[in-house]
């Protein structure tokens, strides 16, 4: 696998194009399978593996790996399939996510495929794992899924959502009026965590699955109000990864619009590892936070209302 990742400058020419590349793998079975190439630090033939006592029933053990220590999830067992059972012949995908670095056990790993944000749709409804896809895509004529990771490893580990004291202030909502919020994820679990993590803020929230609903909305929006979108909605926090119109893409257009472009966007995303500031600025947001840390993302929308 050396040489399957290429340099991160060379990734940040994919920002404001709405593009992304996925890493395709297989599971148990044909069914194939993609992650962002963003997520991934390194891919590798399974090393030996060692079991914890009262690990999760997900995890098939820990790997030492350049002096960290990974635990490895057996990402078919994780998502409701059948446990890969034998690993001399697998790989593992290691990949950040949310701050924290983990292995996926996949029985193989294909290739790279360069693919348009358009053509990345959300699951259809009661499509077998559909709670555990975030999308799916079509590659050579076959249906590609991609997880909803975040769900995966909240159930594994769940994150926390609650405050700290000094940080909760329900005045904050009350200095917004009627002004709303919009939050943009196309992983359920996600749009959760942040609306439970704002609520101690007194905020009215409202939600959007991907970016092309978040513009769609803010539109629609916009319509009614007299002047600009800053009438009736104060702020935007949006994830990166969504089908059908990144969070790149999703800024860009608001930036690019002379009655969005005044509300400040906060692009909040578990792309942790491999972010710079190059891409915030190309794109226009008004400020990056890694997921997930309740408090941070509270500190950052107080600002951004102007709120101390």
């Amino acid at each position: 696998m050396a040489g399957i990742l290429d340099s991160v400058n060379q990734r940040t020419q994919l920002v404001g194009q709405n593009r992304l590349e996925l890493l395709m793998f297989k599971l148990v079975g044909r069914q194939r399978f993609g992650i962002n190439v963003f997520k991934v630090r390194e891919v590798l033939q399974c090393p030996r593996l060692t079991n914890l006592p009262k690990q999760d029933k997900y995890i098939k053990g820990v790997a030492h790996i350049r002096g960290q220590t990974i635990s490895v999830i057996d990402l078919s067992k994780a998502t409701g399939g059948p446990e890969i059972q034998q690993t001399d012949d697998c790989f593992i995908i290691i990949a950040e996510y949310n701050r924290s670095v983990q292995g996926f056990l996949v029985s193989g790993v294909e290739r790279i495929i360069n693919i348009r944000w358009q053509d990345i749709l959300p699951p259809p409804e009661g499509a077998g794992k559909s709670s555990y896809l975030t999308a799916v895509t079509e590659i050579d004529e076959e249906m590609v899924s991609i997880l909803d990771v975040e769900k995966i490893l909240n159930e594994i580990s769940p994150v926390s959502t609650e405050l700290s004291e000094e940080i909760v202030d329900e005045t904050v909502g009350e200095s917004i009026g009627d002004k709303v919020i919009m939050i943009a994820d196309d992983s359920t679990v996600a749009r959760n965590q942040v609306r439970r993590a704002l609520e101690p803020l007194g905020l009215n929230m409202v939600l959007a699955k991907n970016g092309q609903d978040a513009l769609d909305q803010l539109k629609a929006i916009d319509a009614e109000c007299e002047h600009a979108i800053g009438e009736k909605v104060a702020l935007l926090i949006s994830d990166i990864e969504m089908p059908e119109m990144d969070g790149y893409t999703l800024t860009a257009e608001i930036k690019s619009n002379e009655r969005l472009r005044d509300m400040p966007v906060i692009l909040h995303t578990s792309l942790s590892g491999v972010f710079n500031n190059a891409m915030v600025e190309k794109v226009g947001a008004q400020d990056f936070i890694p997921k997930f840390h309740p408090d941070e993302l509270a500190t950052a929308v107080k600002k951004w209302l102007k709120i101390d």
